[in-house]
């Protein structure tokens, strides 16, 4: 029976052809019965083949290890940490693997112990140049005393670090060495979701180990100025520095992070920008570090909401919460509650594209910025100042609970305000704006709270109490009200919905 049943399953798969070809299609309960479906549109293609790729790229990619200086027996546990352990904390944590002696060691009484280098972590790179200039990512190399760098061959050297960039993750070192073999570096731009990717690299200290995958998403928001690629290759402690390659052996990112629950891969890691990436590395070869420009302003996301309630349009541009004082932003007239729609002519699409433009500009150059304040567009323009290294740019205003208030008040919108006094606008740094006493009903469910200061309501400046109340009497209360406060130092928009 068995043999039977294959037998008519094979005729029919051979005449099922010759009928659909006749037309004799359709009949009912037999394993023609129905049309043939059209051709799929996609092509089919064979798995890639990445040999010749990685031995094109291999003899570019080299193993980074660091060392660092301790004082001898200072590791409480009588030994030098793991090397990968090193890189875990490292990365994932900020900090260095802490050295706790256990109840078995003792501690010593202190007295001076003449120093000696011990492992620190380890990572990967990849040769930029034939004269040995080697790029990787800031973390492998940031604080090392000692690094050195193994080639493919075995050869090792001793790298000098030319300079670290910690906003972008990467560093450049140098070794001795000439008639290097070196990396081609590809278009970011040519670069497609779903397309195939290769990385090289050290994970666990495991030497020109090579993982492949697919370009997950370009332009994912993980750092102030980086856009990151984000694939599903796998990348663990060791790969960091290490290329990112497309099929056609050009590097196109450097493999930085992983999103991680456990510490290990789980299926999402990212990688720098190699356009992004050779725009800091020819500035730390130039002069070691990276300048970059900046205006002085502290920005937030804008809503979908807000951008309909004020007239904007579609959720664009970079909220300005706080301007800092005698700043490139304050001087050119920028306000808490502009949004900043362009720089220099170019879109700035969500609030992370405003630090990279302005960053990318060199200090001192005057241009236009572009803001919407008010339900309409003004161009303003200003000269970007440098960016410090580390600086503490706002301060939030100390209040004194015991500031007079201002008899005058009035009741809108389930809001109590009252006129700000000399010593809070001075104390607060603001020209304009009424103080909320109170907030209920609709108001207290927005999050308006006491001790805010309310800037606008609608598209309309407040500068008072009397202008307060005309501008909540103008409002449609069956529709959203948008209310542009000031909390602390920062500004920000909060959304009184009508009752329902």
């Amino acid at each position: 029976m068995v043999n039977l049943k294959f037998k008519k399953l094979a005729l029919a798969a051979w005449i099922a052809p010759l009928l659909a070809a006749a037309g004799m299609v359709g009949f009912s309960g037999s394993v023609w019965a129905q049309a043939p479906q059209p051709p799929v549109a996609t092509s089919v293609r064979g798995l890639p083949d990445f040999t010749d790729l990685v031995e094109q790229v291999g003899p570019a990619v080299v193993n980074i290890r660091t060392m660092e200086r301790v004082r001898a027996g200072s590791d409480g546990a009588g030994g030098p940490m793991d090397e990968e352990m090193q890189e875990f904390f490292k990365r994932f944590f900020g900090i260095p693997m802490p050295n706790v002696p256990t109840p078995r060691q003792p501690q010593r009484p202190n007295r001076p112990q003449p120093e000696q280098e011990q492992p620190r972590g380890v990572g990967s790179g990849f040769i930029l140049s034939n004269d040995g200039y080697v790029m990787t990512n800031a973390h492998v190399v940031d604080g090392a005393d000692e690094v050195i760098v193994t080639l493919p061959d075995k050869r090792e050297f001793k790298a000098k670090i030319v300079g670290v960039d910690k906003r972008t993750d990467v560093a450049v070192v140098k070794i001795d060495a000439t008639g290097l073999p070196s990396v081609k570096i590809g278009d970011v731009n040519r670069l497609r979701v779903g397309e195939w990717v290769v990385a090289i690299g050290s994970p666990f200290g495991l030497e020109n180990s090579v993982t492949a995958g697919i370009v997950s998403a370009k332009q994912r928001d993980t750092g102030d100025y980086l856009p990151l690629i984000q694939t599903d290759v796998a990348v663990n402690p060791g790969n960091s520095g290490g290329p990112l390659l497309n099929m056609r052996g050009e590097v196109v990112g450097i493999n930085s992070q992983i999103y991680s629950r456990s510490g290990g891969y789980m299926g999402i890691s990212f990688a720098i920008p190699i356009d992004e990436a050779m725009r800091v590395s020819e500035q730390l070869r130039a002069s070691g570090k990276v300048t970059r420009g900046r205006i002085g302003v502290r920005i937030d996301q804008v809503t979908k909401e807000v951008a309909e309630s004020i007239g904007l349009g579609k959720p664009q541009g970079a909220l300005v919460r706080s301007v800092e004082a005698g700043s490139p932003a304050e001087k050119a007239g920028v306000e808490a509650g502009d949004i900043i729609t362009r720089f220099e002519g170019k879109q700035i699409e969500k609030a992370s594209d405003l630090p990279r433009q302005v960053g990318n500009v060199k200090p001192g150059t005057r241009g236009t910025i572009t803001v919407f304040r008010r339900g309409a567009s003004r161009d303003l323009s200003i000269t970007v100042a440098e960016m410090e290294a580390e600086k503490s740019t706002l301060r939030t205003p100390e209040r004194s609970s015991d500031t007079p208030k201002s008899p005058a008040s009035v009741q809108a919108l389930g809001l109590t305000v009252t006129a700000l006094t000399d010593a809070q606008r001075k104390d607060l740094k603001v020209k304009r704006g009424v103080r909320v006493e109170s907030a209920v009903e609709n108001a207290a469910r927005a999050g308006l709270r006491e001790g805010d200061v309310i800037l606008s309501v609608g598209n309309t400046e407040v500068n008072s109490v009397k202008e307060f109340e005309a501008a909540a009497a103008k409002v449609d209360r069956a529709k959203p009200i948008t209310v542009l406060i000031l909390r602390g130092d920062l500004v920000q928009y909060v959304i009184v919905k009508p009752s329902r």
